[in-house]
């Protein structure tokens, strides 16, 4: 790059003091500074663009890796699950071929039965007897009920 020192830039300043005037001077300075300004932006762009180019290329390289370990990890399954699939089909022909007293290795389970339990009922920690003995409202009561329940009975003191 070009070396301007403190002393060149005096010298600058004083050239074209003389030859523009200093009418146009001012003028003058805005204009290169605007230009300078562009140039430096270019510049900017240009390398972010490159960059960016860079930066594809490396994740295009990493793409092409990873999609490689992909395809051997799919094929490494794949050779498992077709061993596992014959030695499990040689097992099956074997039970199927001892009768079920031979069967001393395998054990049979019985099928699962869903226990019907009634999941939309709402159980609380709390048994329902405690809740009865030390007077626990279980149940809401509409505003009718509460009326009547609360409502002083006839011949009552209270």
């Amino acid at each position: 790059m070009i070396d301007l020192g403190i002393s060149k830039l005096a010298l600058i300043g004083a050239v074209a003091l003389i030859v523009i005037g200093p009418e146009k001077l001012p003028r003058v300075a805005r204009t290169v500074g605007m230009l300078l300004g562009k140039a430096q932006r270019y510049v900017a762009d240009v390398k972010q663009e490159v960059n960016r180019s860079m930066e594809l290329d490396e994740l295009k390289k990493m793409k092409e890796t990873v999609e490689g370990a992909a395809r051997d990890v799919e094929r490494s399954i794949q050779t498992h699950a077709s061993e596992f699939e014959k030695s499990f089909a040689d097992a099956a022909e074997v039970a199927a071929s001892a009768s079920s007293t031979e069967l001393s290795g395998f054990e049979i389970f019985p099928e699962y039965r869903h226990p019907r339990k009634k999941w939309r009922l709402k159980q609380g920690a709390t048994p329902q007897w405690y809740k009865a003995r030390s007077g626990v409202r279980t149940k809401a009561l509409s505003g009718a009920a509460r009326v009547a329940r609360f409502r002083p009975q006839p011949g009552r003191n209270a």
